[in-house]
């Protein structure tokens, strides 16, 4: 559609009157355009179904997971296209590679992340399915931990005849489902950390070098020959970059990529938008403040992010990591806001906004302040979106991270940033430009 939710209005398109579909994606119901359709009587397609239409007779690969579904499924997709396999593909987030987050190709499979949210992942039969992780999320639309849990065992039992399910098995969700999922029959690829005689791949380390990463990994297809771990090496931070490597690697192989080659692409997988996505620097070498942007809007994913923000850290010399988050919905927020409070606790400073509601009304009694009454380390409330900017840039100091974090309008906030930043340094040094004072 022609709405921008992120920056919270909308922009309007004609709807055309002898259409006899029109494709939408899950909107609220108060979407313009969703409403003029029905008002004049167009059948409204949603999404989902019509990628199951155009997946048909290709060779499907799933991601889906409570987290990390974009990255794994954009990992994906770069490294089958460095095997020269051209597929189709959809995913949530912008490819760096492919400027883009969908592609008709010439190859006949089709790559694609399965939206848990809604239940919508179950419009879909896929050969290969992989599953990053489960965990208690969306729980505004299944109204309970075992409703979430139970729609990916439902998306488990549609894999197709012969095909395979790719899971982590470090992630309690996941071993739990991979151990249903084979008292089924269903053959079931597990991954992770920890060795063991099921396991299809293994993380045996994992080290981060600047923004990137070396680990080895073991391949049980490999076992019965003398070659030892294999390197892989990734230009994205964080261990569970490695974990979501690993899980499209065993993807891959499954419909024939060369291992070797597969992992070559992944090497050069440069990320996706709006995760611990580079925003800009202030400064030079060392002492310059690095602005990144994440999308991460659930507890863990925040961990997961901050940890890698400190990986970063440690390659410099000793600045601080500064958050900026924006929770993202009144019913996760309720749900969630000492959890959240619990892991922005590992940054240095946090700056915390209001909710970011989107399809959501105000609940009574939820705010920003909900998380904020949470967070104990040095810690700004900051209701007004128009002020953060200015207080975080003069917070500010030499060799800081700055993580502008959330689901919303906070990815907004980055060049905003910036732009104080630099400001602020043309004025502290006016000899050394960019430097901060």
């Amino acid at each position: 559609s022609g709405s921008d939710t992120t920056r919270r209005r909308w922009t309007c398109c004609p709807v055309a009157p002898r259409r006899s579909s029109l494709p939408m994606p899950p909107s609220p119901k108060t979407n313009p355009e969703l409403v003029e359709a029905r008002r004049r009587g167009i059948p409204v397609v949603l999404r989902p179904a019509v990628l199951a239409k155009l997946m048909a007779g290709r060779t499907t690969l799933m991601v889906t997971g409570t987290h990390g579904k974009t990255t794994t499924t954009s990992m994906l997709i770069v490294a089958l296209q460095h095997c020269g396999l051209d597929p189709s593909f959809a995913v949530g987030g912008e490819l760096g590679e492919a400027g883009t987050n969908a592609h008709h190709g010439s190859g006949d499979c089709f790559v694609a992340e399965a939206d848990e949210s809604d239940g919508s992942l179950l419009q879909y039969t896929p050969h290969v399915a992989v599953i990053t992780n489960i965990e208690s999320d969306h729980l505004d639309f299944y109204g309970s931990v075992e409703a979430y849990v139970a729609v990916f065992d439902s998306f488990v039992e549609r894999i197709v005849p012969g095909g395979a399910l790719v899971v982590c098995t470090d992630d309690p969700g996941g071993a739990a489902l991979a151990q249903r999922a084979t008292e089924l029959g269903i053959r079931v690829l597990r991954y992770g950390s920890v060795p063991g005689e099921t396991m299809a791949a293994t993380l045996v380390s994992w080290q981060q070098q600047g923004v990137g990463a070396v680990a080895h990994i073991r391949l049980a297809s490999e076992l019965a020959t003398a070659q030892g771990p294999r390197v892989m090496r990734l230009s994205v931070p964080g261990r569970h970059m490695a974990l979501n490597a690993l899980g499209a690697l065993l993807a891959a192989v499954q419909i024939g990529a060369p291992a070797d080659e597969v992992l070559d692409g992944l090497a050069g997988f440069e990320g996706v938008r709006r995760r611990f996505e580079l925003v800009g620097t202030c400064g030079v070498g060392k002492a310059s403040v690095r602005v990144f942007d994440d999308y991460a809007h659930h507890p863990t994913e925040i961990s997961a992010t901050l940890a890698a923000a400190r990986m970063v850290l440690e390659q410099g010399d000793g600045g601080r990591c500064m958050v900026v988050f924006q929770p993202h919905l009144y019913s996760r927020t309720k749900a969630f806001a000492a959890e959240f409070g619990r892991a922005l606790n590992a940054a240095d400073e946090v700056f915390v906004l209001d909710v970011y509601g989107a399809r959501e009304q105000p609940l009574a009694g939820v705010s920003g302040a909900s998380v904020a009454e949470h967070v104990t380390v040095p810690m700004r409330y900051v209701p007004d979106f128009s002020a953060v900017a200015q207080q975080v840039a003069a917070a500010a100091s030499p060799g800081d991270v700055i993580v502008t974090m959330g689901a919303g309008d906070v990815t907004l906030l980055g060049p905003e940033i910036l732009t104080a930043l630099r400001v602020r340094a043309n004025r502290s040094a006016p000899g050394r430009p960019g430097v901060l004072g």
